[in-house]
């Protein structure tokens, strides 16, 4: 029987989110906007499902003299991406190679 996938990782722009973040320690608002394309409202909604799920860790400090968002991978978001990605592989089934 296959496994059930995450249903907040399923969708398209959280798991864009958390494979971005998946590859470096953090990221700013602006890089996931311009890696996505995805509007700057659409990104903070779906940003705060990922922090409500304890999947994303959102710091909002200041700049020089505008407000900076800094985001990274919990430990659970990791693990959640992880998993995420086996059962996606068990979709995938056996390599052909």
């Amino acid at each position: 029987m296959l496994p059930k996938l995450d249903p907040l990782l399923h969708s398209q722009l959280r798991l864009q989110i958390v494979t971005l973040l998946a590859q470096v320690e953090s990221a700013d608002f602006n890089y996931l906007l311009e890696q996505t394309k995805a509007s700057r409202g659409n990104i903070s909604v779906q940003l705060n499902k990922l922090k409500d799920a304890d999947y994303v860790q959102v710091t909002k400090s200041f700049g020089k003299s505008y407000p900076v968002t800094t985001c990274q991978l919990t430990e659970q978001g990791r693990e959640a991406f992880a998993k995420y990605v086996d059962d996606m592989m068990a979709y995938l089934g056996p390599s052909k190679n």
